[in-house]
């Protein structure tokens, strides 16, 4: 018996595998301990990564959906930077043609719903004020509203204690508009070099691992670009469905501004299980206004694209590429939203499936050569 396993309360703890389990938590704990003392060493990178963060990822983004067309061009014998230069051209044909036709009509819609907005909530307060005072729960709405008539009393002294806040506020949006203008600038030329030379990557940084480790690593950057190509490409369509479904179904019930709530719910569909309750807020407000009989054909509608979406468009499309359980990606989203904001929320989902592929290869790894390790401790003892 080895020396490590002798004691009998190590060894009804696992023996040598309590003490490597406990050495692998020490040496965890002292170097975050270590990090977080010399934290400041690393604010130069960490501002490096905010900055090319947003360009990078818009980049990826449109990398993944245009790689197809850049692939097929390539297999009819048109030189990849020709089928570059063409695919960035009709890219920006479509661009212009949108802000020529649709954005326009989009703008109007949005400068109407901006200026409508306020009767809206003020019929849907009116509304919500007579029920409630002439429901079971008038006495307790009472009390509550002269609670909050108090605390409305009390607003101008938090505006004067929370101004320094509000500038900082302020600074932070015009920084971040920055932060996007820059983006947009800097996009087409990260684009055109990811896709120029995006496929020679991998090889390149497999080069700098040692040989014998090669085909794990490529294994793994074949699943990351598996996992991010079928969630990007999929999660697109599927997002340009539902619009065009929610378009259709808001003409036929004669919902006022069908094209920005169908456009609304294409762009926030992008967010599992959270984008269409973002999405049917407006659309719920301008319904309930109208009269109760369009709220019941705004249920039918959504409930019918939410049906057709989940049964048959996403799996279709999508398929089961990703492999995450409902309740794991709701507990990812609150993570991620608490933790990095409206970014997070985007990000989590292909951040989490990368995070799955790294981490269940190298389990197998480390159960791979565990068990080497075994087999040749075993052969050992029998010799």
């Amino acid at each position: 018996m080895n020396r490590w396993d002798s004691t009998p309360v190590i060894r009804f703890f696992g023996g040598r595998k309590l003490l490597f389990i406990l050495g692998v938590i020490l040496l965890i704990g002292l170097n975050i301990l270590i990090f977080s003392s010399v934290g400041f060493i690393f604010d130069p990178f960490l501002v490096f990564i905010k900055t090319v963060a947003l360009p990078l990822i818009l980049s990826i983004v449109v990398y993944y959906l245009l790689r197809p067309i850049i692939n097929l061009l390539e297999s009819w014998r048109i030189k990849r930077i020709w089928g570059i230069l063409i695919t960035l051209l009709a890219l920006v044909g479509i661009i212009t043609l949108l802000v020529v036709l649709i954005i326009p009509f989009l703008e109007k819609q949005l400068i109407s719903l901006a200026e409508e907005l306020p009767r809206y909530l003020q019929d849907l307060i009116n509304t919500t004020d007579e029920w409630l005072r002439n429901s079971i729960f008038s006495a307790y709405y009472t009390n509550l509203f002269e609670d909050v008539d108090g605390m409305l009393n009390q607003i101008p002294d938090y505006i004067s204690s929370y101004a320094s806040e509000t500038v900082e506020g302020i600074t932070n949006i015009i920084s971040t508009v920055t932060n996007v203008v820059v983006a947009l600038v800097t996009l087409p030329f990260i684009l055109f070099y990811l896709l120029k030379d995006g496929h020679r990557l991998p090889s390149y940084i497999i080069r700098m691992f040692p040989p014998k480790v090669r085909p794990e690593v490529s294994s793994v950057f074949k699943g990351i670009d598996h996992q991010l190509s079928a969630y990007i490409q999929g999660q697109i369509i599927v997002s340009f469905c539902i619009g065009i479904m929610m378009y259709i179904g808001f003409l036929i019930i004669g919902l006022e501004y069908a094209l920005l709530l169908a456009a609304i719910a294409s762009v926030t569909s992008v967010v599992p299980y959270l984008g269409p309750v973002i999405a049917i807020t407006p659309a719920l407000i301008i319904s309930i206004v109208t009269s109760p009989f369009m709220v019941v054909k705004l249920v039918v509608v959504w409930t019918i694209v939410q049906l057709l979406e989940g049964k048959f468009i996403s799996p279709q499309i999508m398929g089961k590429s990703l492999h995450i359980h409902p309740v794991t990606i709701i507990f990812v989203l609150l993570t991620a939203g608490h933790l990095f904001g409206i970014v997070g929320i985007i990000l989590a989902i292909p951040g989490y499936a990368i995070l799955k592929v790294v981490v269940s290869h190298l389990y197998y790894w480390f159960q791979k050569r565990y068990n080497r390790f075994v087999e040749e401790e075993n052969q050992y003892k029998i010799q």
